[in-house]
């Protein structure tokens, strides 16, 4: 009777185990889509088209030879940006009333510090719309309609735009999957097309601000008469106190917008690559880690980065009003060579500093996060791509100062310059993306087990968690409580003792880090608001010519720049990761 009511119980036991394991182990639904590769083939095709329009007129209207004008731009961005609207509202509509559109969410998709900085650039486009406004309306009589419409519906982008990436950066939609594809893809072609443009009108600006040569001041002269029914220059020139301000303060406020169509262009690839996925919950954790700025922390990252950051602020307003308000040969290159000092010291520093975090890592006991992670791999490629940028204006200037004479004092600081930012970049991308590929910290995942409480009691007798052994001497393991994973007692032992200490290791990696991050935003700031020794040291534009040299420049340039901002943004997710 005894051993037969003990395999009752057993068995009864082994049977609520196996419910509970099928219901806690779901299998991932099947997809619907007979052919997923031709619904995303489909929306790829039409991106590249519409971004290969853009990138024709956009070129084209470069250049007053070629019968282009701004406000054909102008109109098809317009164009482009109210259907990209009338599609987000659709989105966000019919998501909204279908309950089972959206199925699961990305915890990885669209973390709070990437939603941020995209309202933060949201924030200030809006003001650069509002001035652009402002600058056009001073003489509307004698301008394209176009140019007065195109900032007001840019602003309406900029805000419904944000509105949708902020509440559904997570999607994984299943519901119109074809349709949302093609939308997502016009929303992201439609950013490209902006940015584009944005650094094309932004480029010409500098470049006549700096040079005021040749090809350079054909290009101002059209876009003074671009637009213009009257075709007189005469008739609309900014006069007035107010038109200047408008006119400096939206050209300072562009790489603001260039940052948030790039940022809103890499959410919403994400959002277009988590179209009709299904996650397995079990295989993609979702690490739930406070950010703690001022815990677990030696403040000598933070201090240093602080210190280059003002340093670096400093020296940007010097060498900004020695280049542009003196014309004297001296104070020019005084400037130049205070820029290139300040620059080899941060570059030299975060080199070595990567170089040490790397190193930490060999060290680290951690595993390597392998699960499929979208977002991750567009970081990755981000990174890799954007540095393409940079790479390619150093070996130009590293290729122009060799192959030169007379070499002087600022050219050997240039050539420094040159390689170490080659080499920054590198060692800088090796320790973020193994940063990226790191498993959180252990002791977080045994607090959280903590937390979870699974024996509902608020003191847990540790002899009593155990397994009993009946008297047959086979061991029976009590049925697991739904949603709760099996616990080792030693790991309970130990996350009842309450959190370890932070190791030597973990610190280290967040002074790095913090310290990376404080360089890389004042090394965004210096070229995204002037400081471009490019244009001001003759060395490479006497080598490469007027037209050359500009143009590499200005295509290589905006990737460089973006390349410090979505650093910032991945620093910040190592360093919580930490």
């Amino acid at each position: 009777m005894g051993s037969g009511h003990k395999a009752d119980k057993a068995s009864l036991a082994s049977s609520h185990t196996h419910s509970f394991s099928h219901q806690h182990h779901p299998s991932p639904p099947a997809s619907k889509e007979v052919w997923k590769k031709g619904g995303r083939m489909f929306s790829i095709l039409l991106a590249v088209h519409l971004a290969l329009l853009a990138c024709t007129l956009v070129s084209s209207g470069a250049f007053e030879k070629i019968a282009v004008h701004d406000y054909d731009v102008f109109f098809l961005l317009t164009v482009m940006m109210l259907i990209v609207i009338v599609w987000i509202i659709f989105y966000l509509v019919s998501t909204s009333r279908s309950p089972d559109a959206i199925l699961c969410k990305d915890s990885h998709a669209g973390p709070v510090w990437l939603r941020g900085g995209l309202i933060l650039f949201a924030i200030f486009s809006l003001v650069m719309d509002v001035f652009k406004i402002g600058y056009y309306s001073s003489f509307y009589s004698c301008l394209s309609a176009i140019k007065i419409i195109y900032p007001i519906v840019q602003a309406i982008f900029v805000i419904v735009q944000t509105y949708f990436l902020w509440i559904s950066a997570k999607d994984c939609v299943h519901a119109h999957l074809n349709v949302t594809r093609c939308g997502l893809m016009l929303t992201l072609t439609t950013n490209l097309a902006v940015w584009m443009s944005a650094v094309t009108d932004e480029s010409v600006h500098k470049a006549h601000s700096k040079l005021k040569k040749n090809v350079t001041e054909e290009i101002f002269k059209w876009l003074m008469k671009a637009g213009m029914r009257s075709g007189s220059t005469e008739e609309c020139n900014c006069n007035s106190q107010i038109c200047q301000i408008f006119k400096n303060g939206y050209f300072w406020l562009y790489p603001f917008n260039i940052e948030y169509s790039l940022f809103a262009s890499a959410m919403v690839y994400v959002m277009w690559k988590n179209v009709g996925r299904f996650i397995d919950h079990h295989s993609h954790h979702i690490h739930r880690l406070k950010f703690r700025l001022f815990r677990r922390t030696f403040f000598v990252g933070i201090v240093l980065g602080l210190i280059i950051l003002v340093s670096g602020l400093g020296v940007l307003i010097v060498y900004e009003v020695r280049v542009n308000s003196s014309h004297e040969p001296s104070k020019k290159n005084e400037a130049l060579t205070m820029y290139y000092i300040f620059n080899i010291v941060c570059l030299g520093l975060m080199s070595l500093v990567c170089i040490g975090g790397s190193v930490i890592y060999r060290f680290d006991k951690r595993d390597m996060d392998r699960h499929k992670n979208p977002t991750r791999t567009l970081d990755v490629a981000l990174l890799m791509g954007a540095a393409l940028g940079q790479y390619a204006i150093s070996y130009y200037s590293i290729v122009a100062i060799v192959a030169s004479t007379p070499r002087d004092t600022i050219s050997a600081l240039n050539l420094t310059y040159a390689l170490l930012m080659i080499a920054q970049h590198t060692f800088q991308n090796i320790f973020i993306i193994e940063g990226l590929h790191r498993q959180p910290p252990k002791e977080d995942h045994k607090r959280d087990l903590r937390q979870k409480d699974p024996y509902g009691l608020t003191f847990v007798n540790v002899n009593a968690v155990s397994l009993r052994v009946p008297d047959s001497g086979s061991t029976v393991t009590p049925s697991p409580l739904p949603s709760i994973e099996a616990i080792h007692p030693s790991e309970l032992v130990q996350s009842l003792a309450g959190p370890k200490k932070m190791n030597w290791r973990r610190k280290f990696l967040r002074e790095i880090s913090m310290f990376l991050l404080l360089s890389n935003i004042i090394l965004w700031i210096m070229p995204a608001f002037g400081a471009r020794p490019q244009f001001d040291n003759d060395k490479e534009l006497n080598f490469y010519g007027d037209s050359m040299w500009p143009a590499i420049v200005d295509i290589c340039l905006p990737f460089g720049i973006f390349y410090r901002m979505h650093a910032v943004a991945s620093l910040l997710e190592v360093y919580i990761m930490s």
